[in-house]
């Protein structure tokens, strides 16, 4: 272990909170430049679906990678590379003139940007520096403050956008990505390798990756709480990009939307911080069942009422609740199951069916409101996934994962497989013997040999 003294653990807590709220926060505002950019670069709304749906890909199967360079060499390093990357692609996608652009700048940039910026560097580096009893709580705080950026980013572009241009908005955050730079410093490798002195730490960290890799593969409550993060991130990407655009269509202005995701986020931080703190007290794995299955409920609501602003407001304010309250009772859940240790790697595995579940949502929502002229089925289509994950997390033990059962090789039968061996030569032997001498009787293979071995 390395022999610099660790930073405080409030310190490293705010400056990953810091992070979350402008990396997600930035994130946030993509559904309020859905309009303006596809209406400046001519497109329709499928090109800019399908630049979310990729962005969502390619942040999905970084996170593993990214995570795992945290795990061994550090989250500082991680983070300052994601800054950079993440704020390029803003800058490319401010100065896209078609879908090549958008797709690099919005799409995979800012996706590799997202992957080396965000929950799976950020909560792992987090999860190592406190107690069990009190990593939820923590985690929930770190996720919080992802809402905090998302209810002051999106007011705010959404003042840039109407004042000045699309572009302008798009170059004020990415400078602003530029800052996670600076403020990861307090997130030292030193601090990130190992066990860190955590006193809690199950005695699964000790595993090398590749053992712990193979134990969550065939852990069946890991591979369901992977079939949940997929739901969470079809729900969360449908409703955060979609919604400006369906408001729009029923009628309802750009400050309604805005307002709406901006309450969203508002409410986000206390949901977030009430399930981190009764994720100490109670089963994780019950209270994702709840949290899903109350947003179904709610979106229900939302599609079934007539529509009106004030139906909108609420909504916000009531999915916030729900909206990124999986976040720290799923990786605590991963904490819980595998340690400290790899959690970067084995929440961003984890975060990467999140992606899938945010691909199929984005790309799937353009496509269904082009060739129908509404979203109204990708609501449908939400509310179901909404009892899938109900049922999915019912079935989830969040215990720590039964170590792998070792199956002893089968000993290797040397001597019967070299008497076959040469059963079969003799037997060839024999019937070259016929071959040569059909007239004569000639001895079965075993006499054969037999009779050769006492000649000699």
């Amino acid at each position: 272990m390395s022999s610099k003294k660790k930073p405080p653990f409030l310190v490293v807590l705010i400056a990953g909170s810091a992070i979350t709220a402008i990396a997600l926060g930035a994130r946030s505002t993509m559904g309020m430049f859905l309009g303006p950019v596809s209406d400046g670069l001519g497109l329709q709304t499928d090109s800019f679906a399908l630049m979310i749906a990729i962005q969502n890909l390619v942040w999905g199967f970084g996170q593993p990678v990214a995570g795992g360079l945290a795990d061994r060499f550090g989250a500082r390093r991680v983070l300052m590379a994601g800054a950079v990357i993440y704020s390029s692609g803003l800058v490319v996608l401010a100065k896209a003139i078609g879908p090549t652009g958008l797709h690099l700048g919005g799409g995979v940039l800012m996706g590799l940007g997202m992957s080396a910026a965000s929950f799976s560097v950020v909560l792992a580096a987090i999860g190592r520096l406190v107690p069990e009893s009190r990593r939820s709580f923590a985690l929930g705080v770190a996720t919080a403050f992802g809402s905090v950026g998302q209810f002051i980013l999106i007011p705010v572009s959404s003042v840039i956008i109407n004042s000045t241009s699309w572009e302008t908005a798009l170059i004020v955050l990415a400078g602003l990505a530029l800052t996670i730079a600076v403020i990861c410093l307090p997130l030292r490798s030193s601090v990130e390798i190992g066990r860190a002195g955590v006193p809690d730490s199950p005695s699964v960290d000790t595993k090398p990756l590749r053992e712990v890799l193979r134990q969550a593969s065939r852990n069946r409550s890991y591979l369901l709480l992977n079939a949940g993060f997929f739901v969470c991130g079809f729900h969360v990407t449908f409703i955060g990009v979609p919604l400006p655009k369906h408001l729009e269509d029923l009628g309802q202005s750009s400050t309604v939307a805005a307002a709406a995701l901006a309450l969203i986020g508002l409410f986000n931080i206390a949901g977030s911080l009430t399930a981190g703190s009764l994720g100490q007290r109670h089963s994780k794995a019950r209270l994702l069942s709840l949290v899903y299955g109350a947003r179904g409920l709610v979106i229900l609501g939302f599609i079934m009422l007539p529509s009106s602003p004030a139906l909108s407001i609420t909504f916000g304010c009531l999915i916030g609740l729900l909206w990124l309250s999986t976040i720290p009772l799923t990786s605590g859940i991963v904490m819980s199951q595998f340690g400290t240790q790899h959690a970067g790697t084995l929440f961003g595995i984890v975060f990467v069916s999140h992606q899938i579940g945010a691909f199929v949502s984005s790309w799937g929502a353009g496509i269904i409101r082009d060739s129908t002229g509404s979203y109204e089925v990708w609501w449908w289509v939400a509310v179901g996934m909404g009892i899938f994950a109900v049922l999915v997390h019912m079935f989830i033990d969040e215990g720590p994962a039964p170590p792998l059962v070792v199956v002893p090789p089968r000993p290797r039968i040397v001597i019967p497989a070299s008497a076959a061996v040469l059963w079969l030569l003799l037997g060839l032997a024999t019937m070259m013997n016929l071959s040569h001498d059909e007239g004569r009787a000639t001895p079965g293979a075993l006499t054969c040999w037999l009779q050769h071995e006492g000649a000699i």
